[in-house]
C-alpha cells in the first residue's frame, strides 16, 4: 500500500513508520480534484463537513479549489496514486489569532478506514502546523462522532458543548463538540 499523506507547497518530509511521506501542495492535478470531490461526496452523510447529503460533486470540487486558492495547508493522503484521505489547516483570519489553526475536513474514504490512516492524517497535520508556527488546534464535530476517540487518543481536549450548532440533510439539530491541542512545546496563556 503507497500512502502519502501531502499538504500544499513543501518537501516531502519522513511520515510514521509505514513509511509514509507527507509533501505539501500548492496545486492540484485534474484526478487529484476529482478524488476530493469523490471522497467529500462519499462522506458527507453523517460526518460534521459543512456540507449536506446529497452533495453534488461540483459543488465539491468548488470547495476544493477554494481551499488551494486559500492560506489553508492542505494534506492527501494517497493509496495507489489515488486520494483517499485529506486534512486541511485553515489558519485563523484575525491579527490575534496568527498562533492558531483549525483541523478541517479530515476525511478518510469509507473503505480506507481503520487501519489508521486519519491518525497519520492528524499527526501530519500537526508536524505541519508546527512548521507553520501555530501552537494551538482547535476542531469541532458532531457530538457522539467516533473520531472522538481519535482526538483523546492524540491529547484533545474537550473545550464544550454548543447545543443545535448543526442542522442535518434532514432537519434535525446536532450539538457540536469543541475540542483543541496545545501543541506539545508550547504552554497555554
Amino acid at each position: 500500500m503507497d500512502d502519502a499523506a501531502v499538504p500544499a507547497g513543501r518537501e516531502p518530509a519522513a511520515g510514521p513508520s509505514t513509511g509514509t511521506t507527507i509533501p505539501l501542495a500548492s496545486e492540484l492535478t485534474a484526478a487529484e480534484l476529482a478524488d476530493l470531490a469523490g471522497l467529500l461526496v462519499a462522506v458527507v452523510e453523517g460526518a460534521s463537513v459543512d456540507f449536506l447529503s446529497p452533495l453534488a460533486p461540483e459543488a465539491a470540487a468548488a470547495h476544493w479549489e477554494r481551499t488551494v486558492a486559500s492560506d489553508a495547508l492542505l494534506l492527501l493522503a494517497r493509496c495507489s496514486g489515488r486520494v483517499v484521505g485529506t486534512v486541511q489547516l485553515p489558519p485563523a483570519e484575525s491579527a490575534t489569532g496568527r498562533h492558531r489553526a483549525e483541523i478541517a475536513k479530515l476525511l478518510v474514504a469509507p473503505d480506507h478506514r481503520r487501519p489508521g490512516l486519519g491518525r497519520r492524517l492528524l499527526t501530519a497535520a500537526e508536524a505541519a502546523a508546527r512548521e507553520d508556527g501555530r501552537e494551538l488546534l482547535v476542531l469541532d464535530s458532531h457530538e457522539g462522532d467516533p473520531s472522538h476517540a481519535l482526538y483523546h487518543a492524540l491529547d484533545y481536549r474537550r473545550a464544550g458543548r454548543i447545543p443545535g450548532w448543526s442542522r442535518t440533510a434532514a432537519g434535525r439539530s446536532e450539538a457540536t463538540v469543541f475540542s483543541f491541542n496545545q501543541l506539545a512545546g508550547t504552554a497555554p496563556a
